[in-house]
């Protein structure tokens, strides 16, 4: 360079990052995911798969060998009259206590959407039994409806009525399992239900107001489907906790009378862990999978074009 050149300033080059820099930044979600990603595979994924091992073997708790026996396992248990009763109870009980807990939950989150304090000390008495245990549960409404000595009857004999057996008739036991459960997720779905009308514009029932529409009309046209994407969410939960329903059942009745009240999960536990046939009951549980799942869909294509995420 002469004398009389000047010094013209080169461009910077902006320096790339090494490729393990680079590599670490896009690793780096997949990092903060993996402790549940693991926790998943563990708990969730590894025992599906060998459920799905075990059900095409024939294998008990007293021998070593598990020879593989294919599908016999399933056709055992589909040629079995428990497994379609055990299935027809579960059925009428989802099919009962589903609607009926989503449609109570609903109109009582709808009076107590207010912030006021008689409805916050209501939304905390409701809850309470979401978050105490089942067995007590249990135990306190086979006390209750007892045929002698249980409080239901009392208070009947006490006004006049006869007693009723209520764990003993088939049908009323059915019921009173309906009932008890309803009564312990109620308290979940009210405050589910409650955040998403609290999601609700004010706006619109103002409008609904000004046009003059009455409150079942308002109700029926402007907060049910409003709250659709809450009701989808709670329908996936209610079916699936109604499916696999068993403390309740197996504390209060044990799937009686004459199996009444046998559902599917009460049966699995009694195949894999009474009679200790561990590969019927692995099939069961397959089976239980494979019929969530296509209820999982079918809910998907009926409802999921009313869903919608924006007011």
């Amino acid at each position: 360079m002469t004398a009389g050149q000047t010094d013209t300033a080169r461009p910077a080059v902006a320096r790339r990052p090494f490729a393990g820099r680079r590599l670490l930044r896009r690793a780096t979600p997949y990092l903060f995911a993996l402790p549940l990603l693991l926790f998943i595979a563990v708990f969730t994924y590894i025992p599906i798969a060998s459920s799905l091992n075990l059900s095409l073997r024939e294998w008990n708790f007293l021998r070593p060998d598990k020879p593989f026996v294919g599908l016999e396992n399933y056709r055992t248990l589909l040629s079995q009259r428990e497994v379609w009763n055990a299935l027809r109870v579960t059925v009428i009980f989802a099919v009962i206590s589903v609607p009926l807990r989503l449609g109570l939950a609903l109109m009582i989150a709808s009076y107590l959407v207010r912030e006021t304090l008689p409805s916050r000390l209501l939304r905390g008495a409701l809850f309470l039994p979401s978050v105490t245990s089942t067995v007590s549960i249990a135990v306190i409404f086979s006390w209750v409806f007892a045929t002698d000595g249980g409080l239901m009857n009392a208070a009947l004999t006490s006004l006049g009525g006869p007693k009723v057996p209520w764990m003993q008739d088939p049908m009323l036991a059915l019921c009173v399992l309906i009932a008890v459960n309803t009564w312990k997720q109620l308290g979940y779905d009210v405050i589910i239900y409650i955040a998403g009308l609290q999601a609700v514009p004010p706006e619109l029932y103002d409008a609904a107001a000004v046009d003059g529409g009455r409150r079942w009309h308002v109700f029926r046209r402007v907060t049910v489907p409003l709250v659709m994407p809450t009701t989808y969410f709670l329908l996936v939960i209610a079916v699936i906790e109604a499916f696999q329903v068993f403390t309740i059942v197996d504390v209060m009745t044990r799937g009686g009378p004459a199996g009444a009240t046998d559902m599917l999960v009460n049966m699995l536990y009694r195949v894999g862990f009474t009679l200790f046939d561990i590969g019927q009951g692995s099939a069961l549980a397959v089976l239980l999978f494979l019929l969530l799942i296509g209820l999982a869909l079918v809910k998907s294509r009926i409802l999921g074009r009313r869903v919608h995420y924006e007011a």
